[in-house]
């Protein structure tokens, strides 16, 4: 099965987030991301897993 992949402006609207929310968590190796060039890419299977890891988190 393919895995789709985002962008990072399709992951912001994705989770409803702002670029900069969005590029803190990259910054900070808080979401899972891959540097292309110059550009981020997400692996949608891996933002949805990254959310249910949220959930648990409180």
């Amino acid at each position: 099965m393919k895995s789709e992949v985002l962008t990072f402006d399709e992951t912001k609207k994705y989770l409803k987030i702002s670029d900069s929310t969005l590029y803190r968590l990259v910054q900070s190796k808080r979401i899972p991301a891959a540097k292309v060039g110059r550009s981020w890419r997400f692996r949608k299977e891996r933002i949805d897993q990254w959310l249910k890891e949220q959930e648990k988190v409180k």
